[in-house]
């Protein structure tokens, strides 16, 4: 009898070209080398690989493209934009669209009948508040499946694509149900699950490195991507001399608030000059001329690290992380994303879904998007607010990597 794959339920806000929803889910599909619909086509890897610059997509021990470990069986789309291509995809693979996530994943019966669900709560039409931030609705998607393994007394892994919600109390919500029904939960971006050679230079922070203070530099939406820039500074920060703490205080300024902060020692401008040395090319100009609009994110954790992240208009498209350690040494590196096709960042998230599903374990620790859901959720109230520094003690939130 051959062993049936794991079988998943994808829940998405919306699936049209190149959304998130299309990047992971069309992946599971086919294969890596998928972005997008397209007529069928004979694509081994070598040819995949001529075809695309630096295509890092993973392999087997043949050197073969892997191919799934999951079986998406039924997909659910909170909405249907006029470029839709679930429709497509799922004809293709034979594969119902649920007009419920109760009937997704029940697979129109009575009880659970899938072993995984993937949450993708990005893109769509949905309202930006006051903060600026976009409100996905992540928390919904995941209580209505929660309700149907309620319902069903069995539990499943569940992942939540990027951050676990717009706002603090719904990741908290979300991370605690997980906690007392004891399912693996899993979260966070491409960008920090990229394998060490996808940093320019290679490096990541040794376990228990005595870090003094750290930076990144971000791009993009404040909130949308500054998600991005504050995962990039966790997955790096979390691996110093006793652990992960948890986050005292954060304050956002913007303008020129931003370098009088940096005059007043309150970041080191010395490790943005050591984060800029990783670019493909210098600079030609100085930073401060050539940023727009920028914005500082300043996070203070309980055990006195300083952390700051600056959001820089027209200075990079990478992210990049930089750190000063206690003997005065500074280390930078550039956290790349491959932004055209087949986006092979989006192939390594699929890899650690994968894990978590198959192994029922979680990759890494979903604290780390946990925490920086909040900061992010309190770092969008202080710019909302002016720049006023919040005291955060909410996220004392404590956990440790290892290896």
């Amino acid at each position: 009898m051959v062993n049936q794959l794991p079988r998943v339920a994808a829940i998405v806000t919306e699936y049209r070209p190149r959304s998130h929803a299309d990047v992971i889910v069309s992946k599971l599909l086919a294969d890596y080398t998928h972005p997008a619909p397209r007529p069928p086509v004979e694509l081994d890897f070598h040819d995949a690989a001529r075809q695309f610059t630096e295509l890092p997509l993973p392999v087997d021990e043949h050197n073969r493209l892997r191919a799934p470990r999951v079986q998406v069986v039924s997909m659910f789309t909170d909405q249907v934009p006029k470029n839709d291509i679930s429709r497509e995809w799922a004809e293709r693979a034979g594969i119902p669209i649920y007009p419920t996530i109760r009937e997704a994943l029940t697979l129109g019966g009575s009880a659970l009948a899938v072993d995984g669900v993937i949450i993708i709560g990005e893109h769509g039409d949905y309202p930006t508040n006051a903060r600026g931030q976009k409100e996905y609705p992540r928390r919904r998607l995941f209580e209505a499946a929660l309700e149907v393994m309620r319902a069903s007394e069995r539990y499943v892994p569940v992942f939540n694509d990027k951050h676990l919600g717009y706002a603090w109390a719904d990741a908290k919500w979300m991370y605690d149900a997980s906690r007392e029904h004891g399912f693996p939960l899993g979260a966070g971006s491409s960008i920090s699950v990229c394998p060490v050679g996808w940093r320019y230079p290679a490096y990541e922070v040794p376990l228990g490195a005595p870090v003094e203070e750290a930076f990144t530099v971000g791009h993009g939406g404040l909130e949308s991507y500054g998600f991005h820039t504050l995962e990039v500074l966790q997955c790096q920060v979390e691996r110093r001399v006793g652990g992960e703490t948890g986050v005292a205080a954060v304050q956002a300024l913007s303008g020129d608030a931003v370098w009088e902060a940096a005059a007043a020692g309150r970041w080191d401008r010395g490790l943005l000059d050591a984060a800029l040395t990783t670019l493909d090319k210098p600079l030609r100009g100085d930073v401060r001329e050539l940023a727009t609009e920028p914005v500082i994110y300043l996070v203070e954790y309980r055990d006195g690290l300083k952390a700051s992240c600056a959001m820089l208009k027209n200075v990079s498209n990478s992210w990049i992380f930089a750190a000063r350690l206690r003997n005065g040494e500074r280390v930078a590196t550039r956290f790349r994303a491959y932004h055209s096709e087949p986006f092979g960042h989006f192939a390594w998230l699929c890899e650690e879904v994968q894990d978590l599903i198959c192994e029922r374990r979680e990759p890494h620790p979903v604290e780390r998007t946990l925490l920086t859901t909040g900061v992010l959720d309190r770092l969008m109230e202080s710019l909302a607010g002016g720049g006023a520094r919040i005291e955060t003690p909410e996220l004392a939130i404590r956990y440790a990597v290892r290896g």
